[in-house]
């Protein structure tokens, strides 16, 4: 089995959940790479050498830029907060780097588009972590709409919906609230939650073509982390918007994170003229069927319990009837870009596919400050 050396940059959330699918996707997944953890960087040396130590990295930098240069490293993990992504991503190219990134790909489709260029140019091996198309009930649901189960797709809708910035109180900025500050988010739930609902419905259904939207931010001032100033909000702390699908479907997506009582519902739903499908992040095991074309008496919604080997990804793990979680999206994603490897084929969603998200995501922008229905860019 050959080695594929690993440097991780950043050490949070992210961080954490890569480390781990690095750490056990050779237990569960045949395969021609074996991820060696060979560092980890960050700026806080304390901290850093602390996380190396806890999961397994032999060594640990406080510069990325050395980590990049090291011979020693195949591939660069992206997990920093957005800002960072685009000026790491064009130096591990240019050194030649295979490159894993964090998502959104960018701070704006402008700068995605650079990223893609460079990477292409260099011809590297690249993914972005959009991890919920690794979901098997989610994979399920590409396989049945690719089958033609659903038929001409008239309705796709999307939410995700969290709590936790309501309080007023709550400071932006910092290690632990850079998403609250949009010198380093770039823009708050629609870069940070309705990303992941537009790569999924890309995935799904295909390109959009418009967009409608409409964003709040709510509290208008926070006091910031790292000034100690009380400053304005720049990020958006929820967004709708309205949209039309190039196949002529329509489509509604929401997300905030003032919605109480909620921590991080993902749900959406597919309407085609013979079947519609749903999934809920809550219940992630589980996709929701319903088929028009079965007996009028017998015609109901089905609940398929996504876990017997015949499904996606799962003869990889327990028996069937045992459910998995989050983390082994991770997992499986490491495992198909791996499995892309061996194979000499490109895993997604790449960075090209990431670029489109982007491109979604500043037309919601744009629209949400025009008032207009506004186009989606075109991948060139």
């Amino acid at each position: 089995m050959k080695k594929l050396n690993i440097g991780l940059i950043g050490y949070g959330f992210m961080g954490r959940t890569h480390s781990n699918a690095f750490r056990q996707v050779n237990k569960f997944f045949q395969l021609g790479y074996e991820p060696v953890l060979k560092a980890v960087c960050a700026r806080d040396e304390a901290k850093v050498k602390a996380f190396a130590q806890n999961w397994g990295y032999e060594t640990y930098e406080t510069d990325w830029r050395k980590l990049i240069e090291r011979a020693d490293i195949d591939l660069i993990d992206i997990a920093t907060p957005n800002n960072m992504h685009a000026e790491i991503a064009l130096a591990a190219a240019k050194a030649g780097k295979m490159i894993l990134c964090e998502k959104p790909l960018s701070m704006d489709g402008k700068q995605g588009a650079a990223m893609v260029k460079a990477i292409e140019k260099a011809g590297v091996p690249n993914m972005v972590w959009y991890n919920y198309r690794r979901v098997p009930a989610v994979t399920m649901a590409k396989q049945l709409i690719d089958e033609g189960r659903l038929g001409r797709i008239f309705h796709y809708r999307a939410k995700f919906l969290q709590d936790w910035t309501i309080s007023k109180d709550l400071p932006q900025g910092g290690a632990a609230l850079w998403r609250l500050d949009v010198k380093a988010a770039g823009s708050g739930v629609t870069g940070d939650l309705l990303a992941h609902c537009i790569d999924t419905a890309l995935w799904l259904n295909g390109s959009i073509g418009t967009v409608s939207a409409m964003t709040e931010t709510f509290i208008k001032e926070r006091k910031h982390n790292l000034t100690g100033k009380v400053e304005k909000v720049g990020i958006d702390d929820a967004c709708a918007f309205l949209a039309r699908f190039d196949n002529g479907s329509l489509a509604t997506f929401e997300s905030t994170r003032y919605a109480r009582g909620h921590k991080a519902l993902y749900t959406f739903e597919i309407n085609g003229e013979h079947a519609s499908i749903a999934w809920d992040l809550h219940d992630l095991h589980r996709l929701q069927y319903f088929d028009h074309r079965d007996e009028s008496k017998l015609r109901g919604w089905r609940s398929i319990h996504v876990t017997d080997g015949d499904q996606p990804y799962m003869k990889n793990w327990w028996v069937p009837g045992l459910q998995i979680g989050y983390e082994h999206t991770f997992v499986h994603q490491v495992a198909d870009f791996i499995a892309g490897l061996d194979a000499q084929t490109p895993a997604h969603p790449d960075f090209r596919d990431a670029l489109e998200t982007q491109y979604v995501c500043d037309a919601v922008l744009k629209s949400a400050g025009t008032g207009r229905w506004e186009k989606v860019r075109k991948l060139k």
